[in-house]
């Protein structure tokens, strides 16, 4: 080979990788330019809730709209607080919320490991099974439930927002049982040679490796209680057990609707959601990405 050619050759190589790391560089900047772009649209209505709280009733609706208020109204969070017993809602949301995580994280570990784990005739079928009620839509069950909730005596109680979650969810149990056989089995066998049993193997050994499906799990039972508002609409008609979410409804009158009390009302009950999800961040995408590795 000659001089030159070797020199072209060169010289070509260096093009390539050249190109290869503009062409990289332009792919990284258009994915972080529609991140960002995403971020966006989703940022502008949460910043229009935070503005609109401090803002006065007539700059809510306005054309053109207003977003910095012309005088920060700090007070509508206190008056928002103080204007209903927003004390006592919290407080039976946060019951509602914990029960139903605790019920769906129990239930669902439990039965995602029997599916996971035990061979037993039929497991396949009433896998599918289960997974197929996922398709039954939930308003088709409103009316079945509330009879027989009704006939339970339990209606205006919180055992309708509680003890299903107790019966395990078609979702989670999914989520947990695909977390389930990530695990190598290698380990429980070692541990049934070491003379451990099958409860003890579950909490000893199972369970301190799938906290962040435990996570996911809990994260998303707390929002889904938190954030519910037809289930305690339909079941409770007591304003003293009321949650959150009833509470925000009273501030919508028959004629008059204190908005920027609303939006203040609205932060505040956001912001619980919003530390639970940042502070277990690592955990939650964890369990969602693992999820389905292996089937």
């Amino acid at each position: 080979m000659t001089p030159q050619s070797e020199v072209l050759k060169t010289t070509h190589a260096r093009k390539v990788r050249h190109n290869t790391v503009v062409r990289s560089r332009l792919n990284r900047l258009v994915i972080y330019l529609l991140l960002i772009g995403t971020s966006i649209c989703f940022l502008v209505p949460f910043a229009w809730l935070i503005l609109s709280a401090l803002k006065s009733s007539d700059e809510i609706f306005v054309f053109p709209p207003v977003w910095l208020p012309k005088h920060w109204e700090w007070g509508n969070f206190a008056k928002a607080l103080t204007t209903l017993p927003f004390g006592r809602y919290a407080l039976n949301s946060i019951i509602i919320a914990t029960a139903n995580v605790v019920g769906n994280v129990v239930s669902c570990a439990f039965v995602a490991y029997g599916f996971a784990r035990f061979r037993f005739p039929g497991r396949r079928i009433l896998f599918m099974v289960m997974l197929a009620t996922m398709m039954i839509p939930s308003q088709v069950l409103l009316v079945p439930q509330f009879i027989m909730f009704h006939d339970l005596g339990w209606l205006n109680t919180f055992l309708p927002l509680t003890v299903p979650a107790f019966f395990g969810s078609a979702f989670y149990v999914f989520l947990l049982r695909q977390f389930f056989m990530t695990i190598p089995i290698e380990l429980e066998e070692a541990a049934t040679i070491d003379g451990a049993g099958s409860l003890r193997i579950f909490f000893k050994v199972v369970l301190p490796l799938i906290k962040p499906a435990l996570t996911a799990v809990a994260i998303f039972s707390f929002q889904g209680a938190w954030n519910d508002f037809l289930s305690p609409l339909i079941y409770l008609n007591d304003p003293s057990k009321y949650t959150l979410q009833l509470g925000l409804s009273q501030f919508q009158g028959t004629y008059h609707t204190e908005w920027n009390l609303i939006m203040a009302a609205t932060v505040v009950v956001a912001l619980p959601m919003l530390i639970i999800f940042f502070s277990a961040q690592r955990y939650f995408i964890e369990g969602i990405t693992m999820t389905g590795s292996k089937g």
